[in-house]
């Protein structure tokens, strides 16, 4: 198994359940992915269709793995989605994880918000007669024992007026941005070009948030088992940290480090 790396960052290229084995226990400080939904969308080399059954046990068995490799106070963020015909897999997935680790936090990452007639960020149109368009995916905090203490400032958001900043006992022109998260993606004009053709992305301020929420310096180990695109690792890169990413399909794997290498 291929392993392209530099001082902080490392690219393993393989099947993630194979490389969690050269990880110790306990030796990981956060953990930032998003898997495939198991809905039958077209990788390169992965087959995104198992039995339901099947795929659920796949989940716990990452979970488990990730749960090994965490420290006491680390952080599992699992981003998840679900389609409008399947409604409960991200919950399925959460709730595969129950025996597992705590579920601390429960996170909705809006890809698309209207207020009054203004629209905002981008979605993809669904024709039915049955379904509201899906805007959104859940970004699921797990932790070994629900008590990791978190940086909620950091992401916070400042205060439209700033006699709250008073009046709620703050010393900075900050609040907490709360539980909804509306994270667009950027936009692109060549899926292949700027993504790897890779069919599911997230915008970097999805790790960025996540990472900076647990909290981080410059010994923190951020993990990836489902790298695709490398943007969790691109996010590390950009705050100075060291990372660690897994990824099945080799043209994947090098089109993310490439991305990595050139990031500042």
């Amino acid at each position: 198994m291929a392993v392209l790396k530099n001082k902080n960052s490392q690219v393993h290229i393989g099947d993630c359940m194979k490389l969690f084995k050269k990880i110790e226990d306990e030796s990981i400080d956060i953990v930032v992915t998003s898997p495939p939904y198991n809905l039958g969308i077209k990788y390169k080399s992965y087959k995104d269709r198992k039995s339901n059954s099947e795929y659920l046990n796949w989940m716990k068995e990452v979970s488990t793995e990730v749960k090994r490799i965490l420290k006491p106070d680390g952080s599992y963020f699992l981003n998840v989605g679900s389609t409008s015909s399947n409604p409960w897999l991200a919950y399925d997935i959460a709730f595969s994880c129950r025996e597992i680790f705590i579920l601390q936090n429960h996170i909705i990452w809006n890809k698309s918000i209207s207020v009054d007639d203004e629209s905002y960020g981008h979605f993809k149109p669904i024709n039915s007669k049955r379904y509201l368009n899906h805007l959104y995916e859940d970004i699921f905090h797990f932790t070994k024992e629900g008590k990791k203490s978190i940086d909620r400032i950091s992401i916070g958001v400042p205060y439209k007026d700033e006699s709250n900043i008073a009046r709620w006992s703050h010393g900075k022109d900050k609040r907490c941005r709360g539980d909804s998260w509306y994270l667009p993606y950027e936009t692109i004009q060549s899926r292949e070009k700027e993504r790897g053709n890779h069919p599911a992305t997230f915008p970097i301020n999805l790790p960025l948030y996540c990472i900076k929420m647990h909290g981080f310096s410059e010994d923190t180990v951020v993990l990836d088992p489902f790298l695709g695109t490398g943007t969790t690792l691109v996010a590390a890169k950009k705050l100075g940290i060291k990372s660690i990413g897994f990824e099945l399909d080799e043209s994947y794997a090098k089109d993310a480090w490439a991305r990595i290498k050139s990031t500042i």
